[in-house]
């Protein structure tokens, strides 16, 4: 089981990083986060980006997600990338 999901989040994430669709900001977000979750857990760490308030956003994004393991955040996940990149 477990290694079907992470086959099928990888596979969720090669979709998302790969499209051309161009998705609102707070969409946007909630990828950030459950991909973050999904791969760090609440291991936090600061955002790489250079714009101190987009940082925070995504932070916080980060934060409100410390609910979910890593496996359900994974779940989420993917399922943000049926609903908004269907093929």
């Amino acid at each position: 089981m477990k290694k079907n999901l992470n086959k099928e989040f990888d596979e969720a994430y090669l979709k998302a990083s790969s499209t051309d669709i161009k998705l609102p900001p707070d969409i946007m977000l909630q990828f950030y986060a459950y991909y973050k979750q999904a791969t760090k857990g609440n291991n936090y760490e600061e955002p790489s980006g250079e714009v101190q308030l987009r940082n925070a956003f995504k932070l916080n994004a980060w934060f409100q997600l410390n609910h979910l393991t890593e496996d359900e955040a994974k779940k989420e996940y993917i399922k943000l990338v049926n609903k908004y990149l269907k093929s």
